[in-house]
């Protein structure tokens, strides 16, 4: 077991922002306390991310066994742990949720103008709360961390988001709350059925009836498709994004979309591979018609924050097709395409924010040639958006072409399908460019100065990171090869088709 100030690593890094959250309490009472809670949040943040390094560092990436591992009795009589571990997967999901939170609480610097300090302890919660679910091997205290990051991001779009906020807020609620209950169902049919326990990894172990894998594939995968969200699920998440604050949305699309899709390879494939086969043809129909209906979305939105919302539903068909084509290329190609679209989709968000922070607009026709006077920015939503499109160089084509190679590796005319998303990725987002950046300037009454210090910061770390993984990605896939291996071979173990599929 690893430490961090002689506090194991899993809780300092779940604990430690919700202490700071709650820490920052008394300065709600306190007048012109903004800006020495702003630099607080930071300050908890980053160092909340240089924790997390320790797991790269300690970390032992040849194996598939969960590390870092702690295990306390928490309420005896029904036999619930405090169970937490990780591998290659939960490790890179981690680190890439510690990397975003501290350039959120940069982006709301001047965003954020009202309950500042509420703002910043509820960003914290959060994050501890997201942690959690990547780290929990109990599955109690996964549902508990699941339910409790609903409160915080309810609170973030219903308070500090736009005018609907209410409604989006009250739809994301329901949606989330709906596939909560299909989860909890799934978790209390699993304490029946796995021998009276909820620890995660003997659950993995145990081998189900056909027809129970049936249900119980069925009750995650309503749960974890409302979070990815897979069509139909998705019909909350351009309505929560256009209401959240830039934070808020970068948070969504950065991270908790990327949960749905973590519970499939965290539970539905390993305990359910039967199950997971068997849907797998439903499975590809909604993959498909989320990255084409995504795309087509896309292309017909004129707000900014729309746009880039139904291109997260195309982005994140490929994510779930990756996944159940039950091949080596295509789950790591899955999770690569997780943290790039974290990156990329979280940047884009960052950059609306920076516009509407000048404009209070988010509508294409109210921009035009925003390079001649914006040249440092426009560089930056021009690399960030060929990077969402896939261009070869940068992260996001490394993760579209391992999926695509999974994928035709195991149905050639699904391939086919999924490639047309690429080819509707460039055109809603050269759109994009050419209304925003592009054409003509026309001088307005706002006032457009160029990039400051805290959107630098912000913005900076994740051009690297664009940059870093479409030329290295194997530092990435390194770190995720034994884990995806294990996984696709407990799949492999119950059918002779996947078997013929996963080996390169």
């Amino acid at each position: 077991m690893m430490t961090f100030l002689s506090i194991p690593i899993l809780t300092f890094l779940i604990f430690f922002p919700i202490i700071g959250g709650i820490f920052l309490l008394p300065f709600m009472k306190m007048k012109d306390s903004d800006t020495t809670v702003k630099w607080v949040a930071v300050g908890i943040t980053v160092v909340e991310f240089i924790a997390s390094l320790s797991l790269l560092i300690g970390g032992n990436p040849g194996t598939f066994q969960m590390q870092f591992g702690e295990d306390h009795l928490w309420i005896p009589f029904a036999n619930i742990h405090y169970t937490l571990g990780i591998d290659g997967i939960s490790l890179v999901l981690i680190i890439m949720t510690t990397l975003l939170m501290p350039m959120c609480i940069f982006t709301s610097w001047v965003g954020i103008k009202k309950r500042v300090t509420e703002f910043m302890i509820a960003i914290l919660i959060l994050e501890g709360a997201m942690i959690g679910v990547f780290a929990a091997l109990d599955f109690i205290l996964f549902y508990v961390f699941w339910e409790a990051m609903l409160i915080p991001m309810f609170l973030i779009i219903g308070v500090w988001g736009g005018p609907n906020r209410i409604y989006a807020t009250i739809k994301f609620f329901l949606y989330t709350l709906a596939g909560s209950l299909f989860l909890l169902l799934a978790i209390i049919s699993l304490y029946f059925e796995g021998g009276h326990t909820f620890n995660i990894v003997a659950l993995m172990g145990q081998h189900y009836s056909p027809i129970f894998q049936d249900f119980a594939f069925v009750a995650l995968f309503l749960a974890f498709a409302v979070k990815v969200p897979m069509f139909p699920f998705h019909t909350w998440l351009p309505d929560a994004h256009v209401e959240a604050p830039t934070a808020g949305s970068v948070i969504l699309a950065s991270v908790m979309l990327k949960m749905g899709a973590y519970g499939f390879i965290r539970f539905s494939l390993p305990m359910f591979p039967k199950a997971s086969m068997f849907f797998t043809g439903l499975i590809f129909a909604l993959s498909l018609i989320g990255i084409i209906w995504g795309a087509l979305m896309a292309l017909a939105q004129e707000d900014m924050k729309k746009l880039i919302a139904y291109s997260s539903v195309s982005h994140m068909g490929f994510v779930t097709l990756g996944i159940f084509v039950f091949n080596v290329q295509g789950v790591e190609g899955a999770i690569l395409q997780m943290i790039n679209h974290g990156v990329t989709t979280g940047a884009l968000f960052l950059c609306v924010g920076v516009l509407y922070d000048r404009t209070h607009s988010r509508l294409l026709s109210d921009y035009g040639g925003i390079a001649k006077v914006m040249p440092v920015f426009s560089t930056m939503l021009v690399i960030f958006s060929l990077s969402s499109l896939g261009l070869p160089g940068l992260n996001s084509f490394v993760g579209e072409f391992l999926v695509l190679l999974g994928t035709f590796r195991a149905n050639a005319a699904v391939g086919v399908i999924a490639a047309i998303g690429i080819i509707l990725a460039a055109l809603y987002m050269l759109y994009l460019l050419s209304k925003v950046v592009w054409g003509k300037y026309e001088p307005r009454s706002w006032s457009l100065p160029d990039m400051n210090r805290y959107e630098w910061a912000s913005l900076l770390p994740l051009l690297v990171i664009v940059v870093w993984l479409g030329v290295q990605p194997n530092a990435l896939l390194s770190m995720l090869h034994v884990s995806v291996n294990h996984l696709i071979g407990q799949v492999n173990t119950t059918s002779p088709l996947a078997s013929l599929k996963s080996g390169f």
